[in-house]
């Protein structure tokens, strides 16, 4: 590794401050230990230099004392009685003496003896304090590799952080320019809220005129259909025939339309995700819907024997079972599982109206002769019609369903007024539907073994069975020309058929 000389001079003097504060704090702890042991050096060469110096006297005391029992025996017959008191006497006194100085010397060889097992005691300390200084040198050594690595990652960090606040800085510089940026944008935004506010009121007004406008010519159409129909009940007076139909198109007479019997299909197309639950043409012919289980109505053009998407209607919350167009084509009614039916615009394809008041699936709805009003069958056994200015129904009426026949009711007379049969058929879902041609000669539908039959009105006869869905039919229209006929299937299948 390498290091700068002044940075490894600074190492040095840390590490030699560090050695002396650690032995100034390990020879604090130990002084009083050093300064009692050396005391007790001291002490111990003491008492060996006085042991041996009372050695030394006691040995001149015996040779003295000798010395005077040789000589008190010696001049025992001369004068034994002044000189043996006398001999006695010093005897006697050198005898406590050296009493003394053995009791002296016993005390300093206990004492000693205290003295040597506390030095031992102290040596076994000191070997304990060199123990732990040693583990303190070695413990301090790894302290000292972890505060040169520290110090390392001390400066990988200081480099970090000058990046990291070169880095933020320029981050709020740009934060400091969005904001602007910002600012100004929102004074933007606001400006086109206010112009938009501006223009949809604009466009509002506009829109009020144009459904005034438009509200005058219906006025004026209903008014021209409600005098030609007059007009028709005159004629039909005079000629009287039988009505079989509540259709909306057999309320006038067949003047310039007849029904053809289509006998082969010359179209088909995917039309839906899923199932294809119904099918109808707008009343000029110029547009086929298509409602399906995966909760779209889709609008095609077919009139030039090839498929073209012309919209998509959402809004239903389940699949769409019934569809119809209003006279003038410009709405568009779409029953549904959800126990709803919806109301479009085809134009733009906007959601108008929302009809909720049936306790089950919604499995049929027509226009009634006026554009405002629509009458819808449900799974819940009843009919309602509508009033799209309140969005009101008017009264309940009962239905029977799934009997292998087909009933035309006559809802004025509340009464069954015709009744189909035929060999195969049967109907294969609740929310099959069948359709009068355009001069309510002929009834068409569905039968759940793939085929689509149809009846002359007036004489009650099977005129003709059609076979190319392999699934079970649930709908059919006719072209508002007569010449054609459109169905669907279970299978997701969309069939055209015609004799042209």
């Amino acid at each position: 590794m390498a290091w700068s000389k002044s940075y490894e001079g600074d190492w040095r003097q840390n590490i030699y401050y560090r050695l002396r504060e650690r032995n100034k704090k390990e020879y604090e702890n130990i002084s009083e230990l050093i300064q009692l042991h050396n005391r007790l050096f001291e002490q111990s060469e003491t008492l060996r230099t006085e042991n041996l110096h009372l050695t030394l006297q006691n040995e001149k005391l015996r040779q003295e004392n000798t010395q005077l029992l040789s000589q008190g025996g010696g001049g025992s017959g001369g004068g034994e009685g002044g000189g043996g008191g006398g001999s006695s006497v010093v005897v006697q006194a050198l005898e406590q003496k050296l009493y003394k100085l053995q009791e002296e010397l016993t005390d300093l060889h206990r004492r000693k003896g205290e003295n040597a097992q506390q030095l031992v005691e102290l040596n076994q300390c000191l070997q304990e304090r060199d123990k732990l200084i040693a583990n303190k040198d070695n413990k301090l050594a790894d302290y000292e590799s972890e505060l040169m690595l520290l110090r390392e990652e001390v400066s990988a960090k200081d480099m970090t952080v000058t990046d990291l606040q070169a880095v933020n800085q320029v981050l709020r510089d740009e934060y400091q320019t969005l904001n602007l940026a910002f600012n100004a944008l929102e004074d933007k935004y606001r400006r086109a809220q206010d112009e938009n506010r501006e223009l949809i009121d604009r466009w509002m007004a506009q829109k009020a005129k144009d459904a005034e406008r438009l509200n005058l010519e219906n006025d004026t159409a209903l008014k021209k259909r409600q005098m030609m129909l007059e007009e028709q009940l005159k004629e039909a007076a005079r000629e009287p025939k039988v009505v079989t139909t509540d259709d909306k198109y057999a309320c006038s007479p067949p003047i310039c339309l007849m029904a053809v019997l289509p006998s082969k299909a010359y179209l088909r197309f995917d039309a839906h995700d899923g199932e294809v639950n119904s099918v109808c043409f707008s009343p000029q012919g110029r547009l086929l819907a298509t409602g399906g289980v995966d909760r779209k109505l889709k609008l095609w053009d077919v009139s030039h024997s090839t498929v073209e998407a012309r919209g998509m209607l959402t809004g239903s919350n389940a699949g769409v079972t019934a569809i119809d167009f209003d006279a003038e084509e410009s709405l568009i009614l779409g029953a549904s599982n959800d126990f709803a039916s919806r109301v479009w615009t085809v134009v733009d394809h906007r959601l108008r109206h929302t009809l909720t008041g049936h306790s089950g699936k919604v499995m049929a709805a027509r226009f009634l002769s006026e554009s405002a009003k629509v009458v819808t069958g449900s799974h819940d056994r009843t009919l309602k019609i509508w009033d799209l200015r309140s969005r009101a129904y008017g009264f309940y009426l009962l239905s029977c369903v799934r009997d292998d026949s087909l009933k035309i009711l006559d809802l004025r007379k509340n009464q069954v007024i015709h009744t189909f049969t035929g060999d195969g058929f049967h109907v294969g879902a609740d929310y099959t539907r069948a359709t009068f041609s355009p001069d309510a000669s002929y009834v068409a539908v569905g039968s759940g073994d793939g085929g689509v039959y149809i009846w002359n009105v007036n004489t009650g006869k099977l005129e003709k069975t059609l076979r190319e869905h392999t699934a079970c039919v649930v709908a059919c229209t006719w072209h508002p020309n007569g010449k054609s006929l459109v169905t669907c299937d279970r299978g997701k299948k969309v069939i055209a058929w015609s004799d042209f």
